[in-house]
């Protein structure tokens, strides 16, 4: 009899990709795959190591599956096995085994040693942008680990930006794109599977085709676009982690103007005071922040736009902090995640002076974002009356909840008050209430 084995997939959508790939791998070395981790004789746990509170939640899911059923067999992958390997393992015998990106071939066969006890030795933690670079990767067969119509789509992975936060490219390593053709031919799969919207995902979206040679960059992104709104059965394509300071014109365009490409932007700001962003190793400013989003709007009116933004980096004072929320006042911005700054080993900004204190962040960011929460439902009731489409998700209560084309997958949703459907449906309706930030939705039409 097959061995059971249940995914956990935590972090970021792109990690959701890494799981579902894991989830082939697995399903095709012989392994059963079942949705209730209580069913399970092992537990993957696909780990997020990006900030300190997606580390400490991956560590608490290791060590929940361990004590849940005795005898079951935990193994942790993803971006805090990666991270921190042997170191690790060392620190966590609870989990079998730890197993990093360069071990993903061999896992079938890891897998089942921890099964027979044996403690498969895992790898030393290294900065992956000073190991030799990888061939361009190409995605790989997945196995949906969720039946919704909305479906992540990796087009890249890795980063080469340097901002003085982020320890992505050190655990990622250089940005590297996949091909358009692989790309499209995932996203032909994915609608055979019943999805209806693409969320395209990676750590840097906007640099999609840079390392394609010369000059391919300006237009990549746009052709890639382009080519998956030809993919029959898919209606959405959905942007995500577009980078300011390239988010050029020509770009915008492709946005507004390509077929299925939803109205959204999502643009992580991080701060708005320029001595912050400065220290952070980022350009821009409050004044240009606003530039951008004045441009955006007047191509694509409609516009959804999401933004994220640290609070309590090293330097930041009280003057900071207000210029922040004054630009958040301004922006008008529909979603906006707030998170409180934390050190990450090997980054430029653990090293900086000016740190404050956690009480100190906890305290702005707690603040900020509070403010961040009556902007969001100010804009949300500032779109009432508004026409949009609802992609239906759920039946919750007997109601119809989704997103519009101006929501993301983070976002507030959007509830239908009235009206027939099922879950995969868009739904042609107009904005006639709010609750917070969430839309309340008549239907005008029905399903499209």
């Amino acid at each position: 009899m097959a061995t059971a084995l249940h995914i956990v997939s935590l972090g970021c959508a792109r990690n959701d990709v890494d799981a579902e790939e894991l989830a082939a791998r697995l399903a095709g070395a012989g392994f059963d795959l079942v949705d209730d981790a209580g069913n399970a004789e092992v537990v993957v746990v696909n780990t997020c190591g990006f900030i300190e509170a997606a580390k400490a939640e991956s560590i608490a899911e290791i060590l929940s599956a361990a004590e849940a059923g005795e005898g079951r067999t935990v193994v942790a992958t993803g971006c805090l096995a990666e991270r921190y390997g042997a170191t690790l393992a060392e620190s966590l015998p609870e989990a079998a085994a730890v197993v990093g990106f360069g071990g993903y071939d061999d896992i079938a066969a890891t897998i089942r040693r921890a099964m027979a006890g044996e403690r498969p030795q895992s790898h030393a933690p290294a900065d992956r942008r000073r190991l030799p670079l990888l061939p361009v990767p190409e995605p790989m067969r997945r196995r949906r680990l969720e039946t919704g119509p909305m479906a992540p789509l990796k087009i890249a992975t890795g980063c080469d930006r340097r901002c003085a936060f982020c320890a992505i490219p050190a655990i990622r390593g250089p940005f590297r794109s996949n091909s358009p053709g692989s790309v499209v031919a995932e996203a032909a799969w994915l609608a055979s599977q019943g999805v209806r919207e693409l969320f395209l995902v990676s750590e840097n979206t906007t640099a999609y085709g840079k390392d394609f040679g010369p000059g391919a960059r300006r237009d990549a992104l746009a052709g890639l676009l382009a080519g998956l709104a030809g993919v029959a059965g898919i209606d959405w394509i959905r942007l995500s982690y577009l980078q300011p300071a390239e988010l050029h014109p020509r770009l915008i365009q492709a946005v507004a103007e390509t077929a299925k490409v939803v109205p959204y932007f999502d643009v992580p700001f991080q701060h708005a005071s320029p001595a912050v962003l400065k220290r952070m190793g980022r350009l821009g400013e409050a004044e240009s922040f606003l530039g951008l989003l004045e441009r955006v709007r007047a191509a694509v009116p409609s516009a959804g736009v999401r933004a994220n933004f640290i609070v309590g980096f090293p330097g930041e004072t009280e003057a900071d902090v207000a210029l922040l929320k004054e630009f958040i006042g301004d922006a008008g911005l529909d979603a906006i995640g707030v998170f409180a700054y934390s050190d990450e080993e090997g980054t430029k900004a653990a090293g900086l002076d000016g740190h404050l204190g956690e009480v100190e962040i906890a305290a702005r960011t707690a603040d900020v974002a509070a403010f961040a929460d009556t902007v969001m439902a100010i804009r949300a009731a500032d779109r009432v009356g508004e026409s949009v489409a609802v992609l239906v998700e759920a039946r919750e209560d007997g109601e119809l909840v989704g997103r519009s084309a101006q929501q993301g997958p983070e976002d507030a949703r959007s509830r239908l008050v009235s009206g027939a459907g099922a879950v995969g449906d868009i739904i042609a309706g107009r904005i006639t209430g709010t609750d917070g930030p969430d839309w309340l939705v008549a239907p005008d039409t029905g399903a499209v």
